[in-house]
Protein backbone atom coordinates (compact mmCIF):
# COMPACT_ATOMS: atom_id res chain seq x y z
CA UNK A 1 0.00 0.00 0.00
CA UNK A 2 1.85 3.04 -1.19
CA UNK A 3 1.09 6.30 0.48
CA UNK A 4 1.26 4.88 3.99
CA UNK A 5 3.87 5.77 6.60
CA UNK A 6 6.38 2.98 7.28
CA UNK A 7 4.65 1.58 10.37
CA UNK A 8 1.23 1.27 8.77
CA UNK A 9 2.65 -0.24 5.58
CA UNK A 10 4.64 -2.85 7.53
CA UNK A 11 1.98 -3.63 10.14
CA UNK A 12 -1.48 -2.51 8.93
CA UNK A 13 -4.66 -2.41 10.96
CA UNK A 14 -7.44 -4.89 10.25
CA UNK A 15 -11.06 -4.56 11.27
CA UNK A 16 -14.17 -6.65 11.69
CA UNK A 17 -17.72 -5.37 11.85
CA UNK A 18 -19.89 -7.50 14.14
CA UNK A 19 -23.61 -8.13 13.72
CA UNK A 20 -24.18 -5.82 16.68
CA UNK A 21 -22.55 -2.99 14.70
CA UNK A 22 -19.42 -2.73 16.81
CA UNK A 23 -16.08 -2.52 15.00
CA UNK A 24 -13.10 -4.46 16.35
CA UNK A 25 -9.80 -2.94 15.24
CA UNK A 26 -6.79 -5.27 15.32
CA UNK A 27 -3.09 -4.80 14.72
CA UNK A 28 -0.41 -7.43 14.98
CA UNK A 29 -2.94 -10.14 15.78
CA UNK A 30 -4.33 -8.33 18.83
CA UNK A 31 -7.48 -6.30 19.31
CA UNK A 32 -6.41 -2.69 19.80
CA UNK A 33 -9.82 -1.16 20.40
CA UNK A 34 -13.55 -1.70 19.93
CA UNK A 35 -15.68 1.14 18.56
CA UNK A 36 -19.38 1.04 19.41
CA UNK A 37 -22.55 3.06 18.96
CA UNK A 38 -22.78 6.16 16.81
CA UNK A 39 -18.99 6.35 16.44
CA UNK A 40 -19.02 2.83 14.95
CA UNK A 41 -21.82 3.78 12.57
CA UNK A 42 -19.91 6.84 11.35
CA UNK A 43 -16.66 4.88 10.97
CA UNK A 44 -18.36 1.99 9.12
CA UNK A 45 -19.85 4.44 6.62
CA UNK A 46 -16.37 5.77 5.78
CA UNK A 47 -14.51 2.41 5.62
CA UNK A 48 -14.10 0.25 2.53
CA UNK A 49 -13.65 2.88 -0.15
CA UNK A 50 -9.85 3.26 -0.21
CA UNK A 51 -7.30 1.00 1.58
CA UNK A 52 -4.93 3.89 2.36
CA UNK A 53 -7.73 6.04 3.75
CA UNK A 54 -9.00 3.05 5.75
CA UNK A 55 -5.62 2.72 7.47
CA UNK A 56 -5.63 6.40 8.40
CA UNK A 57 -9.21 6.21 9.70
CA UNK A 58 -8.41 3.12 11.78
CA UNK A 59 -5.25 4.72 13.18
CA UNK A 60 -7.21 7.81 14.13
CA UNK A 61 -9.97 5.71 15.75
CA UNK A 62 -7.38 3.95 17.93
CA UNK A 63 -5.43 7.08 18.78
CA UNK A 64 -2.32 5.55 17.16
CA UNK A 65 -1.33 8.26 14.74
CA UNK A 66 1.39 10.87 14.69
CA UNK A 67 0.34 14.25 15.96
CA UNK A 68 3.51 15.98 14.78
CA UNK A 69 4.69 16.67 18.31
CA UNK A 70 6.93 13.65 18.77
CA UNK A 71 10.67 14.16 18.92
CA UNK A 72 12.96 12.15 16.73
CA UNK A 73 15.84 10.27 18.32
Amino acid sequence: MSGLPGGLADDPFTFRIAKSGEIRIDRGGRTVTVVRGRAADRLAARLGHDPVQDQHLLARATGNYRRGTERRA
